[in-house]
């Protein structure tokens, strides 16, 4: 009896301190990525590019506010541009 008891405790407890804690560690990591939360780095990264794509958007809208001044029909000439190529 007592060979049968051994033959299924040490297993189990190799199960129980070895593979269930790296298991349940493996999970939650994945379910940690499967959320699709930012570290650290990518979250700096991502409010970096923010900043520059809104300096970007005041240079456009500054570049067209010159270009209105300076060449009054150019959106409609570039307008009239893009249907010509798509003609082509």
């Amino acid at each position: 009896m007592s060979d049968v008891v051994i033959a299924f405790f040490v297993p189990t407890v190799v199960f129980l301190v070895v593979v269930a804690p790296l298991w349940i560690l493996m999970h939650y990591r994945s379910k940690q990525r499967a959320r699709g939360e930012l570290s650290a780095e990518e979250r700096q990264i991502l409010e970096t590019l923010a900043v520059r794509a809104d300096r970007m958007a005041e240079r456009i809208e500054t570049l067209e506010s010159i270009l209105d001044a300076e060449t009054p029909g150019w959106r409609g000439r570039l307008a009239a541009n893009e249907y010509s190529r798509a003609d082509s």
